[in-house]
């Protein structure tokens, strides 16, 4: 399933739609304003939360820990490379490694050695847009976690 994460330029904080194919809201994200470390709640349209993501400070290499149902469900941590952008995440859902272009602008997420999901940032957006290609079997809030992640880790702070 395809869908379509737009960060919402004239907003405090760090503030997501996420569209489905056919262009409807699908989830929001809603970022803490005045936090240290990146805080952000993924919501359904009906306001519940399935997703909180928490960057944890005072680490050498940024890592976010990613909740659902208030216990942490996974890990994600950045690796060191020098070209391409390498993430790996620990999960309950499994093992994912996370891939990227030389220009962080491409990502393919693998679980377990295999692809689950393909994630692209358009170049000449206004705002950062990505477009994510997420296998039918997978979990889309948690894979949807993790764009939202790579956006704090590779692009969030780059035109400030």
């Amino acid at each position: 399933m395809k869908f379509y994460v737009r960060e919402k330029v004239f907003s405090f904080g760090d503030n997501f739609t996420i569209k489905d194919i056919d262009g409807y809201d699908a989830y929001k994200v809603v970022g803490k304003v005045f936090s240290f470390g990146n805080k952000l709640h993924l919501y359904s349209m009906d306001g519940r939360e399935l997703v909180y993501i928490e960057q944890k400070l005072f680490k050498f290499l940024p890592e976010y820990h990613i909740h659902m149902d208030n216990s942490v469900v996974a890990v994600l941590k950045k690796e060191f490379s020098f070209f391409k952008p390498k993430l790996h995440i620990d999960s309950v859902f499994g093992s994912f490694n996370i891939e990227g272009s030389i220009f962080a602008y491409n990502f393919t997420v693998y679980r377990n050695g295999i692809s689950v999901a393909d994630i692209s940032k358009r170049a000449f957006a206004f705002s950062d847009t990505y477009e994510v290609d997420i296998n039918d079997n997978e979990s889309y809030p948690f894979i949807l976690s993790m764009v939202i992640a790579i956006d704090q880790i590779f692009h969030d702070n780059r035109d400030k």
